[in-house]
């Protein structure tokens, strides 16, 4: 067993349009490192946090990194040990890439580590789970790639039963976040409770190409199936400049452009490097239209989900 080990976990586009709290998938380049280090008295603390400006609790029982990992130690039967945690933010809060998720799987597997590995991977995402429920509620599009990589699919929830996919190596994504901060509550409060069958069929057939297009590796028809006529409608209204920077990057040539997980930040599809930078800055300049700055970069899928680094 280690006596300290650090592991990063990625942020996450999760939803991926039409897949509401059903499909997400990890995304290159960006994460969160939490360092797991044994202490001599039991339980879990959190000694530092790096990259959240003071926002976020130090209390291990109110910050899901803290309550994923004091779930790893409930299910190892390991709840003597003791465990500190520091927790660098590389990503933002409230910015719809999976931030909360990515301290939690982080934290878990680390401690998992540290224990010597007695929980499985789809143990660990039960821990997990417990953490985004605190924050956001029982869904595992965020927490699921973030743990185990690449397109992850919940089939059913109770029980728990998913797939997990390759992401194509040809899918370029474009991921443009504003300087206007959206909290998850406030997104699924927007969420519709009911909806026409009109709408069950168009989610249903979007969704169902999406997956045929990440199966087959074509990104076009994953960007075209990205539509979605449920949630997306409900929740433009609370970015402003939205219905703009669709336009913009859908006019520069996105095969599609959706909202990340609960927003504000936009994604958009291609499958070339060149275009996708030229997608970004489309997409930046309608948001700098509406007098907001943002944040652009163009990435790709990541395969890997929660994996040991050097700290």
């Amino acid at each position: 067993m280690s006596e300290r080990v650090s592991v990063f976990a990625p942020a996450t586009l999760a939803n991926v349009g039409p897949g509401f709290d059903v499909l997400g998938m990890a995304i290159q380049g960006l994460g969160d490192i939490v360092t797991a280090e044994r202490r001599s008295t039991s339980g879990v603390v959190i000694e530092c946090i790096t990259g959240d400006h003071g926002r976020l609790p130090r209390d291990a029982c109110h910050n899901t990194a803290g309550i994923a990992a004091q779930a790893v130690l409930r299910l190892a039967g390991r709840e003597n040990v003791g465990v500190a945690l520091t927790i660098h933010k590389g990503l933002p809060l409230g910015s719809g890439l999976g931030s909360s998720a990515a301290s939690a799987a982080a934290a878990a597997w680390a401690t998992n580590v540290l224990l010597g590995e007695p929980l499985t991977r789809q143990d660990v995402l039960h821990a997990c789970l417990e953490a985004e429920a605190a924050v956001s509620g029982w869904h595992a599009d965020n927490v699921g790639p973030a743990l185990f990589g690449g397109v992850f699919i919940v089939r059913t929830y109770e029980p728990l039963d998913f797939v997990t996919l390759t992401i194509p190596a040809n899918l370029v994504i474009v991921l443009v976040t504003p300087q206007h901060e959206l909290p998850t509550a406030e997104a699924r409060a927007v969420v519709p409770q009911t909806i026409s069958l009109a709408q069950h069929i168009a989610n249903s057939g979007h969704l169902a190409a999406l997956i045929a297009g990440l199966c087959r590796g074509d990104a076009a028809l994953v960007g075209r199936a990205i539509d979605d006529v449920i949630i997306e409608p409900a929740r433009a209204h609370l970015i402003p400049g939205f219905g703009a920077v669709k336009a913009a990057a859908l006019e520069a040539g996105a095969f599609g452009c959706s909202i990340s997980g609960a927003g504000p930040t936009l994604f958009a599809l291609t499958d070339d490097l060149r275009q996708g930078a030229n997608i970004a800055a489309a997409m930046q300049a309608a948001f700098e239209e509406h007098g907001i700055r943002s944040r652009a970069i163009v990435t790709g899928g990541s395969n890997e989900g929660a994996r040991v680094v050097d700290a």
